[in-house]
C-alpha cells in the first residue's frame, strides 16, 4: 500500500540543522538544507527507490573488484544519505538517491562533500528541467569529481538513459563583462541508452561496466 503524501506545514525560508532535527521525521526526511535554505525534496514512485538500491548495488561491485586489485584503495557506496558541505557545520546538505565515498576514518562519521567521489539522481519523469539543473549545480558548488543522472521511461518501466558529468572547475573565454553564473561546472563525459548501448562502460574514478539486465528489478 502506497504511502500517502505528508503535507508540508508552513516552515521558515532558513533552518538551521538543530531546527530541523526538532521537525517528525516524515517531514525532515523531504528537506535538504543549502546553506540553511529550506528545499523540499519531490519523493519519487517505488520504482524511484528500486532503480537508485540497483544503481547502488552495481557500483558498489564496480567499487569491490577495483579495491580488489588496489588494496590503498577503500570506497564505500550508499543510498539517499546525507552529504554535508563544508569543513563544518551541518546546515548545508543534499541527499543523493546514489554515492560512493571514501572510507571514513571512524564510525558514525558525518560525509563531507569531500569524501565523495560520485553522487547520482534518478530522475523521474516528474522532475522538472529546474530541479535538475539547481541540483546539478549545486553537487558541482561542492566539488564532487563525479555527478550522475539515471532517467528513468515508461511502458514499459526501465532505465532509459544514464549520463555521467566531470567536474570543470575553469571556464570558456567570455566576452568582456561576462562572468559565469557559477564559478564550478559539469560537462557531460559519457551517455548510454537502454535501446542503443549494451550497457555502462566508464573507467573514472575506477572501472564501471554496467550491463542493463543488472540493473532489471
Amino acid at each position: 500500500m502506497p504511502t500517502p503524501p505528508v503535507e508540508r506545514p508552513d516552515l521558515p525560508e532558513y533552518m538551521t540543522w538543530e531546527e530541523l532535527e526538532q521537525l517528525p521525521d516524515e517531514i525532515a526526511g523531504e528537506i535538504e538544507l543549502w546553506e540553511g535554505r529550506v528545499v523540499w525534496v519531490r519523493k519519487g514512485p517505488a520504482e524511484h527507490q528500486e532503480y537508485s538500491v540497483e544503481f547502488r548495488n552495481s557500483l558498489r561491485r564496480c567499487a569491490r573488484e577495483d579495491m580488489a586489485g588496489e588494496p590503498d584503495r577503500c570506497w564505500r557506496s550508499a543510498v539517499e544519505t546525507n552529504v554535508f558541505f563544508g569543513a563544518t557545520g551541518k546546515s548545508d546538505f543534499v541527499t543523493p538517491d546514489f554515492l560512493v565515498y571514501r572510507c571514513l576514518e571512524r564510525e558514525y562519521e558525518l560525509i563531507r562533500a569531500s569524501d565523495v567521489l560520485i553522487a547520482g539522481e534518478v530522475l523521474s519523469p516528474s522532475n522538472t528541467e529546474q530541479d535538475i539543473d539547481a541540483k546539478r549545480a549545486k553537487y558541482a558548488g561542492g566539488g564532487i569529481p563525479w555527478y550522475w543522472e539515471v532517467t528513468l521511461g515508461r511502458n514499459p518501466r526501465r532505465i532509459a538513459s544514464v549520463r555521467v558529468f566531470g567536474l570543470e572547475t575553469g571556464h570558456g573565454n567570455l566576452p568582456e563583462g561576462v562572468a559565469p553564473l557559477h564559478s564550478t561546472n559539469y560537462l557531460i563525459a559519457d551517455e548510454w541508452f537502454s535501446d542503443v548501448h549494451v550497457g555502462i562502460d566508464f573507467d573514472f574514478p575506477f572501472p564501471i561496466h554496467i550491463p542493463w539486465s543488472e540493473l532489471d528489478f
